[in-house]
């Protein structure tokens, strides 16, 4: 049984026109692509947020996330580093803030010293 994959004649497009929307598309795709990759990358100066443009600070927040498994101890975090519990979350796990460089330095020793088996708290 044989069937017909010819479109409906009213959307029966000419082999040229095809062509040259999709090359059209292309272009417009590319374009659209170095847009979005210069507004996304943040000017001279500009505080970087957390997301896909800071890996290395996803990892570190998941390794901190991970040391987590006692309540209280994000309290206790908190703690060390001299911010409201509220902060910490909103650092770690909802990921909408990025610490200053002592707090991160004071984040790695905090996991260093965990993952060592003991605390700064």
């Amino acid at each position: 049984m044989a069937v017909d994959r010819r479109l409906p004649r009213h959307l029966d497009v000419p082999a040229e026109i095809a062509v040259s929307l999709m090359e059209a598309a292309v272009e417009v795709a590319r374009r659209n692509a170095k847009i979005l990759l210069r507004s996304r990358r943040p000017r001279r100066g500009q505080t970087l947020h957390p997301g896909i443009d800071t890996p290395l600070w996803n990892v570190l927040a998941s390794a901190c996330e991970a040391q987590f498994t006692r309540y209280g101890e994000k309290a206790r975090l908190a703690r060390v580093l001299g911010l409201p519990r509220q902060r910490v979350h909103e650092l770690l796990r909802a990921r909408r803030h990025l610490p200053d460089a002592e707090r991160t330095l004071l984040l790695l020793a905090w996991l260093h010293a965990r993952r060592n088996g003991s605390d700064l708290a």
